[in-house]
């Protein structure tokens, strides 16, 4: 059977169960859950600074390093299913998709089918890399279920750990569209006084924070300042909307890659995301400030208004430099006519 192996250095400030301190500081790409780690780990397939460790509440220490192995995905009992897929690069190492919002990436307890994966084993059947596991074949990274985009997949092993790695550097160039509330401009005092904020030249707003899931609502990421992940995200105002201005079309950056990052940065600053239910809030617009229509469709518009429109990366096996751009979904056109409008 083969393996790899991921290799897991323990940061500051770790959680006091071995369990947990992986699930924070694993590479996202590497695709473990806490729950198949505890499973790994009682398996006798993690060490830590070369000891076999067994016990998921072991403690560690800030610097340690944890190995894991992985075992090849065995078969998956997912079926296929015959979903379209706008299929936008293919070769025989990669496919990149372009994911409609409302579609899950991969299956997971409420999800049980229509996702990527179930979609992706339809057209390519066992084309798929399996480091990411019986559940995620292929699978190197996700965006939310109801966030629009680019998505790379790995179809061979080599080409998955490649991605991986760069993903893991933070080389890989991911853009981001989103529209959200209020305007984001160094020009306004009150970003000045937000804790993680900086701007950058040509009036850039990094927002800078550790990120970890929150306290009492599972289904939700929280902004944290120790513990957590590192979490980086650059925002640059493209375009404005309303008299006074209350909404703005931006461009997001990822630096890294958590979850719902980058619609809960935005409401961390202030700025939450247009439909998004989880973190934007209850905020409505003012049709003294914009038109009927388009206080009717951002108040229509079903979901986070948030589209992964370039992703650009080095190709895992040939090295040559990919670039990719997707145009925005319908729902997302039409929102941004209606403020234009």
């Amino acid at each position: 059977m083969q393996s790899t192996l991921v290799t897991v250095r323990i940061g500051a400030m770790p959680p006091p169960r071995l369990d947990k301190a992986l699930a924070r500081d694993v590479p996202e790409a590497a695709a473990l859950s806490r729950t198949r780690l505890a499973r790994l780990i009682a398996e006798g397939l993690v060490t830590v600074n070369g000891t076999a460790v067994t016990d998921a509440k072991a403690r560690v220490a800030e610097g340690d390093i944890a190995v894991i192995t992985v075992h090849e995905a065995d078969e998956s009992h997912i079926a296929p299913e015959d979903i379209p897929l706008e299929v936008v690069f293919e070769d025989d190492d990669l496919i990149v998709v372009n994911k409609p919002a409302g579609m899950v990436v991969h299956p997971a307890p409420g999800s049980p089918g229509g996702t990527l994966v179930n979609a992706l084993l339809h057209h390519f059947g066992g084309a798929l890399s399996g480091v990411g596991g019986a559940k995620r074949p292929g699978i190197v990274h996700r965006i939310d279920k109801d966030t629009s985009g680019l998505l790379v997949v790995a179809k061979s092993d080599r080409a998955h750990h490649g991605m991986a790695a760069q993903f893991e550097r933070h080389t890989v160039d991911r853009a981001y569209l989103a529209l959200c509330h209020g305007v984001p401009d160094q020009a306004d005092p009150r970003l000045g006084g937000v804790r993680g904020v900086s701007f950058e030249t040509g009036n850039v707003m990094k927002i800078t924070t550790q990120l970890a899931r929150h306290k009492t609502d599972r289904q939700k990421q929280a902004v944290l300042f120790q513990g957590g992940r590192h979490a980086v995200t650059r925002v640059r105002l493209l375009e404005r909307f309303g008299q006074p201005p209350v909404v703005a079309l931006v461009e997001c950056r990822l630096e890294t890659g958590r979850t719902h990052q980058i619609r809960v940065h935005m409401a961390h600053v202030g700025h939450g995301l247009i439909g998004d239910p989880v973190y934007g809030g209850r905020r409505k617009l003012s049709e003294k400030a914009v038109s009927a229509a388009a206080v009717d469709a951002a108040h229509a518009f079903p979901r986070q208004a948030l589209h992964a429109a370039i992703l650009g990366f080095d190709h895992p096996v040939s090295g040559e430099p990919m670039r990719f751009e997707a145009a925005l979904p319908t729902d997302f056109a039409t929102l941004l006519g209606a403020l234009r409008g």
